[in-house]
């Protein structure tokens, strides 16, 4: 990256948090800082536990919890008891809290809108693409990929909303069960690993490696978020299995994948793997792939 880069960057950053109010200490002209605020709203109306907050907003737990406490005292939240664990206990809007975030809502419109009415209609326009594009690619930088459980609820979450793509695009539809499988036992060292992608504790994307001899291992599960997608998080996700794969001890990989899955095919292509004949019987497989490590 260039000096010129860095410099644009933090020009728009200064910029945004003016713009946002984020150096008032009465956020949108509340009785309050941005951070108590952006804690209300983030919670939402249903509340949220204070790991799911930790996460979201990226704070550290003392941090949040000052912030949390204050908003108790303002009698805006309340917190339900919960374990020993104080990260687990959840957060919740009282009657004031929910009035709070109503109003807090209609104020970020009217300054939404203030940014936009001084422009003309291709102004705005050019403005929110841009927004909506910063906001992805600001998302892309903040991925974070690591090893889990694949029985932990990040896994479950991301390969159910595998399965319920490829229902959704198969023309047949999908049957998990019918399907070559991938038990949880297979997805953990030294027989194979498990990866969530992750960007301020939302899960993005997934993939797993599966062993089928001492040599060879296969990738499965690789799914990716319609959010993200363009800003190439696949290869991201493809790149760190084959590392893991290296990791743990195979020299060669293989997939197999549906004809309709065309931008997977594309993906696979361009990153080394040669199409090869079929190596098993699953019922929804139409090409197979393989590339030496």
């Amino acid at each position: 990256m260039s000096d010129g880069q860095v410099a644009i960057v933090r020009r728009f950053n200064r910029l945004v948090t003016q713009r946002a109010g984020a150096l008032e200490d009465r956020f949108l002209g509340r009785d309050r800082p941005l951070g108590e605020s952006r804690v209300l709203w983030e919670m939402g109306r249903e509340g949220a536990t204070l790991r799911e907050l930790r996460s979201v907003l990226g704070l550290d737990s003392g941090y949040l919890s000052r912030l949390v406490h204050s908003l108790v005292r303002r009698g805006l939240v309340e917190l339900e008891p919960g374990t020993d664990d104080e990260r687990v206990r959840r957060a919740r809007p009282t009657a004031a809290g929910l009035a709070e975030y109503e109003e807090l809502d209609r104020r970020a419109d009217r300054v939404a809108e203030g940014i936009l009415e001084p422009l003309s209609a291709s102004q705005r326009q050019r403005l929110v693409e841009a927004m909506a594009e910063a906001v992805r690619l600001l998302r892309r930088s903040g991925v974070w990929v690591e090893r889990v459980d694949p029985a932990g609820p990040e896994a479950r979450w991301c390969v159910q909303r595998y399965f319920d793509e490829l229902a959704e695009r198969f023309p047949r539809g999908f049957d998990p069960g019918a399907s070559l499988p991938a038990d949880d036992a297979d997805l953990v060292p030294p027989r194979g690993a498990f990866l969530v992608a992750t960007v301020d504790g939302r899960p993005v994307a997934c993939g797993a490696v599966k062993g089928l001899s001492s040599e060879t291992s296969s990738i499965k599960r690789m799914w990716v978020d319609d959010s993200m997608r363009g800003l190439g998080l696949g290869r991201l996700m493809l790149e760190r299995l084959e590392a893991e794969a290296r990791e743990l001890g195979f020299s060669a990989l293989r997939l197999e994948t549906n004809g309709t899955l065309t931008e997977a095919i594309r993906l696979y292509r361009t990153s080394g793997y040669r199409e090869v004949a079929a190596f098993n019987d699953d019922p929804y497989a139409e090409h197979w792939f393989e590339k030496g490590l």
